[in-house]
């Protein structure tokens, strides 16, 4: 089994949808995997399997608000796979 790291700006829309669907009201901290890589530093990321890869997705608040804003429906079936698919930002809510 391969076993990825990935950061959010590299995740394909099937690798999130997959997290949405594994985590549908977020990630806690009972959820958050923390290591150390070759450099050494510490990671947090939450896990998705999938048959063939485990994906060790990073956390940060980013990631957080892709998760919320993310529709499968938004993306074709060519696109779900393609790493190079624009996930867009969310938009930040108007300071009021």
């Amino acid at each position: 089994m391969q076993r990825k790291i990935v950061d959010y700006k590299k995740l394909t829309p099937d690798i999130l949808s997959m997290l949405v669907e594994k985590y549908p009201y977020g990630y806690d901290d009972g959820h958050v995997i923390s290591f150390n890589n070759h450099k050494n530093e510490t990671i947090e990321a939450v896990e998705v399997r999938t048959e063939d890869t485990i994906y060790l997705v990073k956390v940060s608040t980013t990631l957080a608000k892709h998760m919320a804003n993310f529709d499968a429906d938004d993306y074709d079936d060519k696109d779900m796979n393609n790493p190079d698919a624009v996930i867009p930002l969310p938009e930040e809510a108007p300071e009021e």
